[in-house]
């Protein structure tokens, strides 16, 4: 599967990878992801040996017993017997079996049944459970995706920044060969560009960090992450937490079958044989003392009425389950529709900070562009310059900054809501 799904992700390497291909890889790449293919195989397993219930129940034993006192003739029926020259020996006091026991259910009033459908429901609790790790998966992967995509911005920025600070040292440069500027001037934008330099390939070293990352949590070479689509509200789907509260609300169902199961009758078929000493035939037994095959069959009604005892406390413990996986549920409700409303408040709060940074970032690369101006015609000094210019560089990277956590606070709100992601 895997492989599968990296060979169906190659062709989109090109043109750079979407969140949704990040998550759905992600979740593929888990290694808890295996586990649901050895929670089948073990329902599967357990179910089979409980539906074995049904087969003949086979025992064999061996049985070798000295015992402290054995049926016997009356003293007065011996010596009669001696007198009609019968030797009248009674049983020996040790004795010896070699046995098989056979039982056949033919009722179980639905016991193997609900064993059945309880081992079920079991697996389907841990499949739920696992589910609900898996799905935390998708909130790591948006946590290094988001940061890739704000360094993404961060380094256009820096190389814009950069290309800006080149022109005006180009400028400076000719002034000063000209006269018309200070070496002092020239040298201190350039040491800016330098700088600004210095922290772009910072920059791209945390990149490369984070792709590696990524990648890796991945399964696939992530190297060009796209800015998720946030257009169309989507419909919210069911969260693996209440899923699993589902599953655990059904098994204690099953419990509670099972337990009205156990107050019923059972009937079964049962044969028993056995060769040693003594039979059956106790009278013979007596008089010779020989091994014998013997054996006896019927039929069994059994019925346990000590059930009756615990029922009470079994189906409150039942009960109790049941409320704490209600509670649970309300507490997950409780806490999810907080969070939906902080994620609702957030991105309101990152857009209007936005058409704010707009409106900043248009008077700051005013402002610069007139200082540029103003040191042209020898106005102000080249610190002047650089103050407005990094100004609006940290507007443009406010701006960044407020884009992209909006689009993670987007991104979450679907992820809280069980809303897939587009792209």
């Amino acid at each position: 599967m895997k492989k599968l799904l990296i060979i169906m992700l190659l062709p989109l390497a090109a043109r750079g990878q979407t969140l949704r291909q990040c998550q759905d890889a992600a979740g593929q790449n888990y290694p808890l992801i295996r586990q649901y293919d050895l929670i089948r195989q073990t329902t599967q397993i357990t179910v089979s040996n409980i539906s074995r219930a049904w087969w003949p129940q086979i025992s064999a034993s061996a049985q070798a017993s000295l015992q402290s006192d054995v049926t016997d003739w009356p003293q007065q029926m011996k010596a009669l017997y001696e007198q009609m020259g019968i030797a009248m020996q009674g049983l020996r006091r040790d004795q010896y079996r070699i046995g098989i026991d056979v039982s056949q259910t033919l009722y179980d009033g639905g016991a193997v049944r609900l064993r059945q459908e309880i081992a079920r429901r079991q697996g389907d609790v841990d499949e739920a459970d696992t589910e609900v790790t898996l799905y935390q998966v998708r909130r790591r992967v948006n946590e290094m995706y988001f940061a890739l995509l704000l360094l993404d911005e961060q380094i256009r920025l820096n190389a814009d920044l950069r290309q800006l600070l080149s022109g005006n040292e180009g400028k400076l440069a000719s002034m000063h060969r000209q006269g018309t500027a200070a070496e002092s001037d020239y040298l201190s934008v350039k040491a800016e560009r330098l700088k600004i330099e210095q922290q772009g390939a910072d920059l791209q070293a945390q990149r490369r960090m984070l792709c590696t990352l990524l990648s890796t949590f991945c399964g696939i070479q992530v190297t060009a992450p796209q800015k998720p689509s946030v257009a169309g509200g989507g419909t919210p789907g069911l969260r693996p937490e209440l899923k699993a509260v589902g599953a655990r609300l059904r098994l204690a169902d099953a419990q509670e079958r099972s337990l009205r199961a156990s107050l019923r009758p059972r009937l079964s078929l049962f044969a028993q044989g056995y060769y040693g000493y003594p039979g059956l035939n106790l009278f013979r037994d007596m008089t010779r003392h020989e091994w014998t095959l013997n054996g006896i069959v019927g039929a069994r009604l059994a019925w346990n009425i000590g059930a009756l005892y615990t029922i009470k406390n079994d189906r409150a413990k039942i009960q109790m389950q049941r409320d704490m996986a209600q509670n649970s549920r309300d507490v997950f409700l409780f806490n999810n529709n907080l969070q939906q409303v902080q994620q609702d408040e957030n991105i309101a709060r990152y857009r209007r900070l936005m058409e704010g940074d707009e409106e900043i970032i248009a008077l700051r690369s005013a402002v610069r562009k007139a200082a540029e101006s103003k040191l042209a015609h020898g106005i102000i000094d080249v610190n002047d310059l650089l103050k407005e210019i990094n100004a609006e560089s940290s507007a443009q990277v406010e701006h960044t900054i407020h884009e992209i956590q909006m689009l993670k606070e987007i991104c979450d709100l679907k992820f809280t809501q069980n809303n897939d992601i587009s792209q």
